[in-house]
């Protein structure tokens, strides 16, 4: 028969082997993982939003952490692949053995891990660079959404502000250029439901494939319908392939675009063929050193004085992940995580408010219209 000298034993065996047995958590450390693209067409945006994180995280870890603990991160390059999100993500989980995701890149590529790696495995993920419908199913209809955290608004909030927008101007012959996957497709909706709010109709449709610059047959097709404005559901590198394209055929419509296109690299592919572009922006202005979460992050821009509407959500991401790793506490679980950022109620960051509960994954619906003025700076 045991003493209880050997029963306490046992006891805190079986306690500390509780504990340990969280992934990715230490007495000391807690791993968070990202998949983004790092290279390739698209590696601009991921790199910009990794520094970001990785200088938030290096202020955190100099001051003491996370209740203790201080924050490692992984990143892994995707290319803005699907398949390679999907190796990442098992690699992530399984392999580095990370205890939470975050700052993940695009639409089709986080729906799949979504489906089939974080939300079967109970990892939660906190933002993606994505607004579409797919990703913001109701957790009732899809229990793998439980672990998809948003952080900027959706799609169809940013199409229905641009959509409005050249309607209140006037203007009637509106065309789409999208890119053929996940993202386009969910902008096309938006753009076409918002159009039929107003009983109109896309002028012209048109499409270009992911990670391409083969824009010819969109131009031809846009070009026929002789459109007084172009919403373009792509990222920087074949929209402004689009435009040049455009121009050369004689066409001068109003180019409207979403927030993932990329401000900063889109003005720079452009320079100043770049200046009229409207697009609209799920983040503050963040050249606005008024609104404290825009100051915040300026002092840890990975490079003073160059900020970017990327940067800027990566730093929000960043901030929404550390806050609910703090108010879930010192003992942290999945699920104590998950609670806690479920607890995230219409809190204010310094200027920017997110918003979840246990059924709602939205966190924000914020939208500003921009375009680019004389000199490619941003204008409001």
């Amino acid at each position: 028969m045991l003493s209880l000298k050997h029963l306490a034993a046992a006891a805190l065996l079986a306690l500390s082997t509780i504990c340990a047995a969280e992934p990715g958590v230490t007495d000391t450390t807690v791993t968070l993982g990202m998949s983004a693209p790092f290279s390739g067409p698209n590696g601009a945006y991921g790199e910009d939003m990794r520094q970001t994180i990785q200088a938030y995280f290096g202020q955190l870890n100099k001051a003491g952490g996370v209740n203790g603990r201080k924050i490692e991160l992984i990143a892994l390059d995707d290319g803005y692949e699907t398949d390679r999100a999907l190796a990442n993500t098992k690699t992530l989980i399984k392999d580095k053995q990370a205890f939470a995701l975050l700052g993940f890149f695009g639409t089709t590529p986080t729906e799949a891990t979504m489906n089939t790696v974080f939300g079967p495995a109970g990892v939660p993920l906190v933002g993606t660079i994505s607004g579409a419908p797919s990703l913001r199913q109701p957790i009732s209809s899809n229990p793998h959404a439980r672990f998809m955290f948003h952080i900027r608004a959706s799609y169809n909030d940013e199409t229905e502000a641009i959509v409005n927008q050249m309607v209140a101007i006037g203007l009637r012959r509106i065309a789409v250029f999208y890119q053929n996957d996940g993202f386009g497709k969910a902008g096309l909706d938006g753009v076409t439901a918002a159009l039929k709010r107003h009983n109109l109709t896309p002028a012209a449709v048109a499409t270009v494939e992911r990670n391409s610059l083969d824009v010819n047959a969109a131009v031809q097709s846009v070009a026929k319908a002789n459109p007084q404005a172009v919403v373009m559901v792509t990222l920087y590198k074949p929209s402004a392939a689009f435009i040049r394209a455009m121009k050369q055929a004689g066409q001068h419509p109003m180019f409207m675009t979403l927030s993932p296109v990329g401000t900063e690299q889109l003005v720079d592919t452009l320079g100043n063929e770049a200046r009229g572009i409207g697009i609209s922006q799920v983040v503050p202005y963040p050249w606005n050193d008024t609104i404290p979460v825009v100051r915040d992050y300026q002092k840890i821009a990975p490079k003073p004085g160059k900020y970017s509407y990327y940067g800027l959500e990566a730093y929000l991401t960043a901030r929404v992940m550390v806050e609910g790793l703090r108010r879930a506490g010192r003992d942290l679980t999945r699920e104590k995580l998950v609670s806690a950022l479920e607890s995230i109620n219409n809190v204010d960051f310094g200027g920017y408010r997110v918003n979840y509960s246990t059924t709602a994954r939205g966190g924000s619906r914020f939208v500003e219209m921009t375009v680019i003025g004389p000199g490619g700076k941003v204008l409001r």
